[in-house]
């Protein structure tokens, strides 16, 4: 049966894979849903002794299913090469019961690498196939991952431009930094006053305006996304959640058909649904711990069924989850709408238009896979502190978050199954507040001298994305406001 993709909204249907990742974003302003979920066609066993690359190509296969096995092979050798510091490009670290899946081994040390390694090579095999002849611009809003994640992989890649907005005092200054050094004729960044919602709403405006699309189109442009709204970017993700089942099963961690829980620290919720898809597609996976920081928007939704976005907006020490839209919940209310494309779209019109929306007991029900769980700051310190005390592990402000969560979920239900925690970022991308977390205030200390002493406390080698920022040259140094995005987007490509 051949996999296309439509709208959430209903706006469009019958799409091949490779267009879906070229647009990024459906024309009626939905996201990009395969008309079913495929199942793994190998057995865990099977898969448990196959490569990252090779399991990569046994998921990826299933949903690209216009490309063929020699493009997709070629994508997934390219991204998954020696940019990643480990043999095993998402090893797994057994710290207190629980199993962290470090997913920052790529060049920006952040799990966005994981999937935006490939998405340059998946979007230029895209544009050959559909005969591009525009120059394709991604333009993307961050909360400080997919920014550095994305130009570094589309830095000066043919046919292509990549703009990034990210909030300016909303992001850690190693993620800035990373940002604004970045290299490439074709890298374009911009800070801008407000918060990543902003961000994320200004992007999706642009996107939506059809009169900018033609001016763009008459200079020879046409825009994707490599945010987590682009299925290209969704795709990659489930790859690390079968693989790390697949792992444990190798590792005699667990028994063939034993389910496990997975944790993932959430803001835009396009990682955890990637875990959701796995599980969908026959990996035995049990619960999915939806964890928040303070900006709990998500925590609130699963229990009590309303997703409400009027609040106040926190900046956390988790800032890649100080977000109040969650983008890709889109796709998980669409699945339990039944597919239903026009239920999904009042949804959407009433989160626009009023800022909430209420879902029906039935969609409740087909969600039930998923419970939430959010950490206060302080409780998110101690987890950091404790976990490094007792067994020297040391993790960041958005693991934190997650082992928090874990902890908090298995007390309050006794449930004793393994569980794998998503481990999204280095401590090195949060130092100051990770040293803090530790050793308590730093204020008198500037970014790297904070670096430097936690390699001495932690005993962790500085990863070579961070000695490259010590004494790299600013070069992108654009501020604007929100609803200067689109001048700044023409700017830019001028």
């Amino acid at each position: 049966m051949e996999l296309s993709y439509q709208s959430t909204r209903g706006g469009e249907a019958g799409v091949t894979a490779s267009q879906a990742i070229l647009k990024g974003l459906a024309a009626d302003g939905g996201l990009f849903m395969p008309s079913f979920i495929p199942k793994l066609d190998r057995s865990m066993k099977e898969l448990s002794l196959m490569t990252y690359q090779e399991t990569a190509y046994e998921v990826m296969k299933l949903f690209l299913t216009d490309f063929t096995e020699a493009e997709l092979k070629s994508c997934i050798n390219q991204a998954y090469d020696s940019k990643f510091d480990t043999e095993e490009i998402a090893p797994l670290s057994k710290a207190d019961g629980a199993y962290y899946l470090e997913l920052y081994h790529g060049s920006t040390i952040a799990f966005k690498d994981m999937a935006l390694s490939i998405l340059p090579h998946l979007m230029t095999t895209a544009a050959k196939k559909n005969e591009v002849k525009n120059k394709i611009v991604i333009l993307t809003a961050t909360s400080g991952d997919t920014g550095k994640a994305a130009m570094a992989g589309f830095a000066d890649v043919e046919g292509t431009e990549i703009i990034v907005f990210y909030p300016k005092d909303g992001v850690s200054p190693v993620q800035e930094l990373q940002m604004v050094t970045q290299k490439g004729e074709n890298t374009h960044v911009a800070a801008i006053h407000g918060n990543f919602d902003d961000a994320q709403t200004g992007v999706k405006k642009i996107f939506n305006d059809k009169e900018f699309a033609k001016l763009l189109e008459e200079k020879g442009y046409q825009l994707s996304s490599a945010n987590s709204i682009n299925i290209g970017r969704l795709v990659p993700q489930i790859v690390y959640y079968v693989y790390a089942y697949a792992k444990l099963l190798l590792n005699e961690e667990i028994k063939e058909g034993e389910e496990i829980n997975v944790a993932v620290p959430t803001g835009n919720f396009g990682n955890i649904l990637a875990a959701y898809f796995a599980k969908l597609m026959g990996a035995p996976i049990k619960t999915l711990i939806c964890a928040s920081n303070e900006n709990k928007v998500l925590f609130d939704f699963f229990q009590t069924g309303t997703y409400d976005r009027n609040r106040e907006f926190i900046l956390t020490t988790s800032p890649s989850m100080d977000i109040l839209i969650s983008s890709n919940l889109e796709r998980l209310i669409y699945l339990s709408a039944g597919g239903d494309a026009t239920a999904n779209a009042n949804l959407m019109k009433a989160l626009g238009e009023s800022g909430s929306y209420s879902v029906t007991s039935e969609m409740r029900e087909r969600m039930k896979g998923f419970v939430g769980g959010f950490a206060s700051e302080a409780e998110n310190k101690a987890a950091i502190k404790k976990l490094f005390e007792d067994t020297g592990y040391l993790i960041d402000t958005h693991t934190g978050v997650a082992s928090t969560v874990y902890s908090n979920y298995k007390e309050e239900t006794k449930d004793d199954t393994k569980t794998v925690i998503a481990s999204t970022a280095s401590p090195y991308k949060f130092s100051r507040s990770v040293l803090e977390a530790i050793e308590g205030n730093q204020e008198t200390k500037d970014e790297f001298e904070i670096i430097d002493h936690l390699s001495r406390v932690s005993g962790i080698v500085i990863p070579q994305a961070v000695e490259e920022i010590r004494t790299a040259e600013v070069r992108h140094t654009t501020v604007c406001d929100a609803d200067q995005m689109k001048e700044a987007v023409l700017g830019f490509l001028n």
